[in-house]
């Protein structure tokens, strides 16, 4: 039996008129399975706007003054299987070796249970932050797992639901110790044996938050350093080279003197080492990637922070906690500062908004796959392997600069009279496809980890030897080491028990594991169900083939201080991709050092304050250029970075139509004109619109003599359209997880890599240890840990820009435009859309007015976003930048149907309203104001509201086919800040219950 060929001519290409050639290539596939509407769709929900074409309906939307006037030099769309085959090319061109080079980074077996089903799946890397609690209760189960394991393992009590990356957290804990502080002390003490890159970033940071930085040894730690003394103090433990030292009588010191102390302490040595909450640590931060995350060049990966209780609000970043749900039962959520810096603003104590959850989740499996006892076999066996490397160095006549026990990393002296020693001993050990870390005295560094095996501890054995393998017996080695009281951590052994939960000691199979997991994926809606239409975060499809480079071994096993021609792989991927987002920016250069959207933000500002003090020193002044001024619609983490970035915060006010109030702006840019630094805006604008007057304001600002900063938040409404270049803009940064596919992952992780105009190039960020190409020659100092910030995802937008083109891009913002401007249309009968520009268009989201229906039938936005859980649906953006309204946004990869379903879903609420509007459902008990309906309720024996179980549970006909199940009902957040409770019961206190 034979096959027909498919008819490959008759169907309308999905771009138009392709060649044949395009089209026995399949070049055009992905953009046809990525952009969600149909041809005939497209064409009908353009007919009911008025339209006949996408490009009628751009021109009519976006001002004509900013429209590009040619396609985006990017090359033609390739097909999935024909890019991954050339990627795997590229790839290949990356050289995988042993790494030895430590200083935070560590080879890691990631459980093929996690990586097939949590990293490699769209059920866990899809979704959403958990806002909407009801419907992310597997997430944040997973999430309060991770924090037990980190308040169990530092034995301080209270953990955070992970931050970026370790340096990063240290400056985070820098500026919770001034502000705990009040202000009234000034300095920050770090000791010299820190990783470098976290001491260079905390010198990125100290210098606008006003911090006076001393970084030194602990031998000569003057507590009065800075006005009124020392607020804090940063040791790492071990050391950068592996030393462990005792700071007892440290910590006990800088209590007397009024001074925190914040430890950057390795994860796995904790569950050998004594905790840091045990000899006197305030604030404990660090890296969890060596729990089950592979290196990736530097990330993404999740740092950790935990304090004492009573700096809860001082925490920087997420926590989840313990409430109630409203039948009683227990619910989790996020505690006390959820979006904290969208409240807060310029007095937010951090700009943090995305986390790294999902690499922090995959921590939390690895956590409780292994339980305590595996993680100390784990911890055992890499001491073991260190130690026996140095019995087998002292044989050969090499010593190591510290005489007592090592955990994983030691610093190697070599024999004397060795000329040119430590390069030799490199060279062989890269002959051997390995790594050493390389100090400039000419010592040389060594870390183990969980890979390390027999085989390789005889191949640095046979490097040290210079080329020739020793025949040392490895476990003869060992049992020495034994013998001589090496492992053996004296008084700074840890006695405590950690992780006795029943959670970290029931999952031990895989079999166990995998319905574990399971279970919790079970409790979250993500993209693997249905839309997520929350304005301004942009979710859209994140196709499987963008996602599987991800865990390919080229990308996902290499240090990220390895030597750079062993990522020349790398190194091509990064040149194209800064190309092709120039070319979507109309900006000269590219940094993609910046690992999330609020990191992008901080960075754009620091390269922007230092042209304005790189221009003062020219004209032989001081820099008075610092203030930013903000429209009282922005992003929360825009005011909170200006802050962050030493700037004074000047709010300008919206009109009526929710675009900048111009005259408002031009006086503030007047008052302030020898000060103006920058003004920071949206485009379109946060309230879903394509502002006209958008080249005017920025024109204002640069006649002033500031810079022009764009949020890329919206950037999904301007590729292939406009460009922040062509608009005006300076600097943008460019939110990967958004516009360019990088999936959310519950919450994180996110890329913000920034694109700067010609004149900010020179300003581009550094780093101490391997310079990015594109640092400039004022460089600003780093601003994420590793070079390149988070490299392996840096994967999923290049597949994506690759497979897109020049005109599938330019097609995805269109059918994202049509897609919102179809919704807002449907929904104009029901509900008031809030903002349009002067013809009634929308950009690529707009807002439902929902303020008159508290005094009309008592229901608040919350009681609506609720009710859409019953629906199948997550919640729109709730009450901002309105408060009472949702913010809806689509994306172009939802289909027609979809929409639909949405908006029926929307309607059929409304009708709800309606009814209670009528007197036909009582204003308390009804189907919204106790929703979300979980199957327990609607199982219950007990039922007794006046509306029928069928309208909680199935008010659709389509929920009788598919229906996502809310595991909690609507939970109490007011319980929960009350009564805070942020890690997982012990034993004891199951048993008491």
């Amino acid at each position: 039996m034979s096959i027909a060929p498919p008819n490959i001519s008759s169907p309308t290409s999905h771009l138009g008129d392709a060649d044949p050639q395009s089209r026995l290539d399949f070049a055009d596939g992905f953009i046809r399975r990525h952009i969600g509407p149909s041809e005939s769709a497209i064409t009908e929900m353009l007919s009911q706007l008025g339209f006949s074409t996408l490009d009628e309906l751009s021109d009519a939307t976006v001002p004509a003054e900013i429209r590009l006037d040619h396609d985006l030099e990017i090359p033609a769309p390739r097909g999935e299987s024909e890019f991954l085959s050339s990627l795997k090319v590229i790839a290949q061109k990356n050289k995988v070796y042993r790494s030895c080079i430590g200083m935070g980074y560590t080879g890691t077996i990631t459980p093929p249970v996690i990586l097939r089903n949590v990293l490699e799946n769209p059920g866990w890397y899809t979704q959403y932050t958990p806002y909407q609690a009801e419907i992310a209760q597997g997430r944040l189960e997973a999430l309060l797992n991770f924090q037990t394991m980190i308040a169990e393992l530092t034995e301080l009590p209270l953990a955070g639901a992970s931050l970026l990356d370790e340096a990063t957290a240290a400056a985070e804990a820098m500026g919770m110790c001034i502000s705990i502080a009040s202000h009234k002390k000034t300095g920050f003490w770090a000791s010299d044996d820190c990783h470098p890159q976290t001491l260079a970033l905390l010198q990125t940071r100290a210098t606008c938050l006003g911090v006076d930085l001393k970084i030194g040894p602990t031998s000569e730690i003057d507590f009065a350093h800075g006005e009124g003394g020392l607020c804090g103090l940063l040791l790492q433990y071990p050391t950068t080279d592996g030393r462990i030292e005792d700071h007892h009588e440290l910590a006990a010191k800088a209590k007397e003197h009024g001074c925190l102390v914040v430890a950057s302490a390795d994860i796995l040595a904790l569950t050998m080492l004594t905790p840091p909450g045990e000899w006197g640590a305030d604030i404990c931060i660090g890296s969890t990637q060596r729990f089950g995350v592979p290196m990736g060049l530097g990330g993404p990966h999740a740092a950790y922070i935990s304090t004492h209780e009573q700096y809860a609000r001082k925490l920087p970043g997420r926590i989840i906690g313990v409430s109630k749900d409203s039948h009683g039962n227990r619910a989790l959520r996020m505690a006390i500062q959820t979006r904290e810096q969208h409240i807060r603003r310029d007095k937010a104590t951090s700009n943090i908004c995305t986390a790294q959850a999902l690499l922090a989740i995959i921590n939390s499996f690895y956590g409780v796959y292994h339980g305590p006892d595996g993680l100390r076999q784990i911890a055992l066996r890499t001491q073991g392997f260190a130690s026996a490397l140095v019995k087998g160095l002292e044989r050969l006549g090499h010593g190591t600069l510290d005489a007592g026990p090592v955990f994983d990393t030691i610093r190697i002296r070599l024999g004397k009279g060795r000329i040119h020693a430590a390069r030799q001993v490199a060279d062989a050990a890269r002959e051997r496809n390995i790594n050493l870390r390389e100090y400039a005295d000419g010592t040389l560094g060594v870390t183990l980890d969980e890979t390390t095996d027999r085989a390789l501890v005889a191949d640095l054995l046979a490097a040290f030897n210079f080329g020739h393998y020793t025949g040392f017996d490895i476990d003869e080695l060992m049992a020495e080491a034994e013998a001589d009281g090496m492992l053996d951590f004296g008084s700074l052994t840890r006695t405590s028990p950690f992780m006795q939960q029943e959670v970290f000691n029931t999952y031990h199979s895989e079999t166990k594991l995998l319905r574990y997991i399971f279970k919790l994926m079970g409790r979250d809606l993500s993209l693997a169900h249905s839309m997520i239409p929350l304005g301004s975060c942009t979710m859209k499809l994140n196709a499987t083939s963008e996602m599987i480079p991800v865990t390919w071994p080229e990308f996902s096993l290499l240090h990220p201080f390895a030597p750079d021609t062993q990522w020349r792989g790398y190194t091509q991927m990064f040149r194209e991709l800064e190309r092709w987002l120039c070319e979507v920016t109309g900006f000269a250069a590219v940094s993609l050092q910046p690992n999330s959207g609020a990191q992008g933000e901080y960075a754009g500002l620091l390269v922007i304050r230092a042209y304005h003090e790189h221009m003062a020193k020219k004209a032989g002044h001081a820099n008075e250029r610092n203030v930013c001024l903000i429209p009282t619609s922005a992003h929360g983490t825009n005011p909170a970075s200006a802050i962050m970035a030493g700037m004074k915060v000047v709010a300008v006010k919206c009109n009526e139509r929710g675009d900048i109030d111009v005259d408002d702006l031009k006086a503030k840019a007047a008052a302030n004109n020898d000060h103006l630094s920058c003004l920071m805006i949206t485009y379109p604008s946060t309230h879903g619109v394509f502002e006209s007057t958008i080249r005017e304001v920025c024109d204002v600002i640069h006649n002033h003599g500031g810079q022009v900063y764009m949020d890329g938040a919206n950037m999904n409404a301007q590729v292939g359209l406009t460009s922040p270049g062509k608009i005006g803009a300076d600097v943008c940064h460019l939110n990967l997880h958004k516009t360019f596919c990088i999936p959310h992952g519950g919450g994180g992780p996110g890329m913000g890599p920034i694109g700067v105009a010609e004149q900010l190039l020179p300003f581009l960020p550094g780093h101490p240890v391997e310079r990015p190409d594109t640092a400039g020659e004022f460089a600003i100092g780093p601003v994420s840990a590793a070079p390149y910030g988070s490299p392996s995802i840096l994967t999923i937008s290049y597949v994506y820009i690759a497979m897109m083109g020049s005109a599938g891009l330019k097609k995805a913002t269109q059918v994202a435009i049509l897609n919102a401007n179809y919704m807002a249309k449907r929904l104009s009968d029901h509900f008031d859309i809030l903002y349009t520009d002067t013809n009634g268009r929308v950009a690529h989201e707009f807002i439902v007015d929902l303020r008159e229906f508290d005094k009309s039938a008592g229901v608040k936005v919350d009681d609506i976003a609720k009710r859409l859980m019953d629906y199948g649906f997550h919640g729109p953006t709730m009450s901002w930048p309105v408060a009472g309204t949702l913010m809806i946004e689509p994306t172009e990869s939802e289909s027609k149907d979809e929409l639909d379903r949405f908006c029926d879903a929307m309607v059929s609420i409304r009708e709800e309203i309606a009814a209670i509007e009528r007197g036909e459902m009582d204003r308390n008990d009804n189907p919204l104001k106790h929703s979300p309906h979980t199957v327990h309720a609607i199982g219950s024996d007990d039922w007794s509201h006046p509306y029928t179980r069928e309208q909680a549970a199935w008010p659709k006909v389509w929920l009788r086919d598919a229906k996502f199940w809310p595991t909690v009902g609507r939970i109490d957040n007011t319980y929960g800040d009350r009564n805070l409770i942020c890690t997982c019961p012990s034993v004891e206190d199951v048993s008491s219950e």
